[in-house]
C-alpha cells in the first residue's frame, strides 16, 4: 500500500491555511480590544462612519460648492474642513489592512467567489454589491454598521442598539427563507 504525498498548494500566497482562532478567544480578544479602544480614544468599534467620510472627500475634491449646500456632507467637508480627519477613517483602514495581513500570515488570502451550485459568479456579485449597498445605506441611517451598533451600543447598553441588531438578525432569517435555493 503507498501513500500518496499530497501536492503543494499552488497560487499566489501558496500556504496551507491554519485552523481558524477558537471563537471564545476570538470573542475575548475582540472585547479586549473595545474596551482599550473605549478606555484609550474615548471612541468605539465601527466603520461605516469612514464610507461617508471618504464619500464626502471625494464629492468635495470634485464639487465643493455641493458639500457646502448640503447639511449632511457639510458637518464633515464644509469649508476648510478634512472629511478624513476623525478617528473612524484609520480604523476603517487599518481593519482593511488586518484582515489582509492576517489572510496572509493564515494561508487564506486568495481570489475566489463563493457561491452555490444554483447561482452564477456574475449574479452572486450582482447580490453582494446590492446587499452592501442597502446594508451601508440602512447603516448609515441607523447611526452605526453592526460592529458600531453591536460592539459598542451593546456595550453601552444602548437601547436603540439592541433593537437595531433584533431587527438585522430577524431580517436576516427572514430574507434566508427566500434565496436557500441560491446556496443550496
Amino acid at each position: 500500500m503507498t501513500t500518496a504525498t499530497p501536492a503543494k498548494p499552488r497560487g499566489l500566497f501558496p500556504k496551507t491555511p491554519r485552523p481558524y482562532v477558537h471563537p471564545y478567544f476570538g470573542g475575548m480578544v475582540l472585547g479586549i480590544v473595545l474596551f482599550l479602544a473605549l478606555l484609550l480614544t474615548g471612541n468605539g468599534l465601527g466603520s461605516s462612519g469612514a464610507t461617508s467620510r471618504i464619500d464626502a472627500a471625494i464629492v468635495d475634491a470634485i464639487s465643493p460648492s455641493h458639500v457646502d449646500n448640503n447639511p449632511y456632507l457639510l458637518k464633515m467637508a464644509g469649508g476648510d474642513k478634512n472629511p478624513l480627519d476623525d478617528w473612524i477613517v484609520p480604523v476603517f483602514f487599518g481593519a482593511l489592512l488586518g484582515g489582509f495581513t492576517s489572510g496572509l500570515f493564515n494561508g487564506r488570502l486568495k481570489f475566489e467567489t463563493t457561491k452555490g451550485p444554483n447561482i452564477s459568479v456574475r449574479t452572486r456579485w450582482l447580490m453582494a454589491f446590492l446587499g452592501g449597498v442597502i446594508f451601508l445605506y440602512g447603516a448609515r441611517m441607523a447611526r452605526g454598521c453592526t460592529s458600531g451598533q453591536a460592539l459598542t451600543g451593546g456595550t453601552t447598553l444602548a437601547a436603540g442598539s439592541w433593537l437595531i441588531m433584533f431587527s438585522i438578525f430577524g431580517s436576516a432569517y427572514a430574507l434566508a427563507y427566500f434565496v436557500r435555493k441560491l446556496w443550496n
